[in-house]
């Protein structure tokens, strides 16, 4: 399955953000899920399942319990992939962050000229 493949799912990127916390049992990783999305247990594990045969997720036996962690390799090879597009963007948000930051010093200025 290719990378886009697997983050094209919602559940599974939501499980992915979950992980980015740190590690989290299977059992902590469903309640959030199924709370969200108001899916099965079985259904939850088949999407820990595509993470971890995909390499996107590591999963580790601690007596009866299962700790899922996100594994950064297949991350890494997906920004690259991205890496060749972020001229389209950075520029755009280099000029925001100029205007915030303009914004925040105008805004602070008035209110010094009106505390004088």
């Amino acid at each position: 399955m290719h990378a886009f493949d697997v983050l094209g799912d919602p559940v599974r990127r939501r499980i992915l953000e979950l992980l980015a916390n740190g590690e989290m049992t299977s059992g902590a990783v469903c309640a959030v899920v199924q709370e969200e999305f108001g899916i099965s247990q079985p259904a939850v594990s088949q999407h820990l399942k595509v993470l971890r045969d995909n390499g996107f997720a590591t999963v580790r036996p601690e007596g009866t319990r299962r700790l899922y962690a996100v594994n950064p390799a297949p991350l890494r090879d997906v920004d690259e992939w991205l890496d060749r597009f972020r001229r389209f963007w950075t520029p755009h948000l280099d000029a925001l962050g100029t205007e915030l930051a303009r914004g925040k010093r105008e805004r602070r200025l008035k209110e010094q000229r009106s505390d004088q």
